[in-house]
């Protein structure tokens, strides 16, 4: 436990890791896709890439540091109705506060949607998604057109939502959101509060845990293919 004014670990390493290569994997999606043709290849790897990613997030979400699960930023109704008040908890300003939370939660189920529609999905020109032969014509192309469209103007809103939130927390709110995301620690002033494990033991359960997502994701393409 830490006293007020303390420097506790709020992001494990793990976590840290994931949240940079998952913004470079959607980097590389966007431009990839913009760019087409063989770049598509590319593309699809990028997308396996987040979608290993994803898989790890899901179970990193139970198993993983105190303030990366799930549990420490699901919030009721009432908790969030309280925050837009400006009637928060004090630990809403360690991890994931309420709108944060809710954030990230949509950015986790835009970006399984984007994975989930592109494996089925064919541009009928040089791409095709690995599962779209197992189902419907026409599912593919419903796939096809959120996947292009929908869904990646929902991604994009989303990411330039995240973005902007970044900024003003910055700087109306003196409150630096990146610096944690990069070394993991953030200065508490609220009184004891429980630091996330970010060990040897827990770093190895991490790599364990992606290299079976990336294992099954794997294993899913080569059955597609």
């Amino acid at each position: 436990m830490h006293t007020a004014s303390d420097t506790i670990r709020v992001w494990d390493l793990p976590t840290r890791l994931f949240h940079w290569l998952l913004v470079a994997c959607i980097i590389g999606s966007v431009v990839t896709s913009q760019i087409g043709g063989n770049a598509m290849i590319w593309h699809f790897r990028f997308g396996f890439a987040i979608a290993s990613l994803l898989l790890f997030r899901l179970v990193w979400g139970l198993i993983g540091g105190r303030w990366s699960r799930f549990a420490s930023f699901i919030y009721s109704p009432g908790t969030v109705l309280r925050y837009l008040k400006g009637q928060g908890a004090p630990e809403h300003s360690i991890g994931h506060n309420p709108l944060g939370a809710a954030s990230v939660f949509a950015l986790l189920v835009i970006l399984l949607a984007q994975v989930s529609t592109g494996v089925i999905s064919d541009d009928e020109i040089a791409a095709v998604g690995p599962f779209a032969k197992f189902v419907s014509n026409n599912t593919v192309a419903l796939a096809t057109n959120y996947h292009t469209t929908y869904g990646k103007f929902v991604l994009i809103a989303l990411i330039v939502l995240h973005l902007l939130a970044i900024t003003y927390y910055y700087f109306a709110k003196r409150d630096n959101l990146v610096k944690p995301m990069l070394d993991g620690d953030k200065t508490v002033t609220t009184g004891p509060l429980q630091g996330s494990r970010d060990d040897a033991l827990s770093r190895l359960a991490a790599v364990v845990v992606l290299a079976a997502c990336s294992g099954l994701v794997a294993w899913g393409v080569a059955l597609g293919g």
